[in-house]
């Protein structure tokens, strides 16, 4: 049967202000009337039973998912006691569902992208399922042609012959690549052989929990004993003590980069990753002077600039160009858009200076 991980344990700090601990970037409506999870768990509806949506955040965000989401079972909600990147995340979620149904084949994604049409996104992954039906073995992720030379996303390089009676384009996955300069990310580009790597995958879980019992061995032996005591009082803290020793990783590098069957659809759906204010722009659009607002606002002689408030709150401008200004109720970011990677040192600088009341 068909089981599906939401990984949302990130914290999402290149949209502060309005990312905080308790309201990371998957708590937050960017895009539309439902939150980056929200949106997740809508997509995923019809694919396979609420009872069988697993959540995977850390403990401070479990009741917050909770009350956005009351229809998914309270136990499907998972707070990771210490953050260790996504393969520990991935190989909690896959021993909970195998404790389940030993024979579940799971689709894994982020809470935080952006994708559509549903119901295409839902035909890919059930062909993905198939693909993993044929071959128990393999693994399947899903591919981004790109459309520009990004170095903020990881690459999959694909083989040049494609996968025969496959529904989607199907290719076997020749190797992963890390995120390239902006030279390199261009030679893939004009390569024509490389995707975007979107981060969704599909495969049975006991053959994730067997390639992770291979290539991390220390990790696999936490995650067994925790799945020793999943239904019985001992999980709670054995989980603390289990989870909090391992040495995260992601599993790109755990298992993807190892792994010798793997396959790549090219994703027949859209696809964005919210990485930061500047990909507001590509999703809600920009007025006549490239300006992308949300919230009450009037500006004179500003451009090619975002602007987000809330709460009733006006901004005004004068004379700004390529700014990203965001007020919150106790915050307010006003940055060059062209230095955006700053915010995230605006964050380290909040935490030395121990201003938690802002975090």
């Amino acid at each position: 049967m068909l089981h599906a991980t939401i990984m949302a344990g990130g914290a999402g700090t290149r949209f502060w202000p309005a990312s905080r601990k308790a309201t990371p970037k998957q708590l937050l409506k960017l895009t539309g009337q439902r939150s980056m999870i929200q949106a997740t768990a809508d997509r995923l509806k019809g694919l396979c039973p609420i009872e069988n949506l697993l959540i995977v955040t850390n403990e401070a965000l479990i009741e917050p998912i909770a009350a956005q989401l009351p229809e998914v079972p309270r136990e499907s909600i998972i707070g990771e006691p210490a953050k260790r990147d996504t393969a520990p995340c991935v190989g909690l979620a896959a021993a909970w569902i195998a404790s389940r149904d030993p024979d579940a084949t799971m689709v894994v994604m982020p809470a935080d992208h952006v994708i559509g049409p549903d119901d295409v996104f839902q035909d890919a992954l059930s062909h993905a399922a198939e693909l993993v039906d044929q071959d128990p073995t393999r693994i399947v992720t899903f591919g981004i042609r790109p459309d520009y030379p990004a170095e903020v996303f990881g690459y999959i390089e694909r083989s040049e012959t494609p996968l025969t009676a496959a529904r989607y384009s199907t290719f076997k996955v020749n190797r992963f690549r890390e995120k390239p300069d902006l030279a390199t990310a261009q030679q893939f580009v004009d390569a024509g052989t490389f995707y975007w790597n979107a981060g969704i995958f599909v495969w049975k879980a006991q053959t994730i929990l067997d390639a992770l019992q291979r290539f991390q061995p220390e990790m696999s032996a936490h995650i067994r004993n925790i799945a020793g005591t999943i239904g019985t009082p001992a999980f709670a803290e054995t989980l603390r003590t289990e989870f909090t020793a391992i040495k995260g990783t992601s599993i790109d590098y755990a298992v993807m980069e190892r792994y010798e069957n793997v396959l790549v659809v090219e994703a027949p759906y859209q696809w964005d990753d919210l990485g930061n204010w500047s990909a507001i722009p590509r999703l809600k659009g920009v007025d006549e002077s490239g300006n992308t607002i949300d919230g009450d606002y009037l500006g004179i002689d500003t451009e090619n600039s975002i602007i987000r408030t809330e709460n009733g709150h006006l901004i005004v401008t004068i004379g700004m160009k390529d700014c990203i200004i965001v007020h919150t109720p106790d915050a307010t970011l006003v940055a060059d858009k062209n230095n955006e990677n700053a915010i995230k040192d605006i964050v380290a600088e909040l935490e030395r200076r121990k201003m938690q009341q802002y975090l």
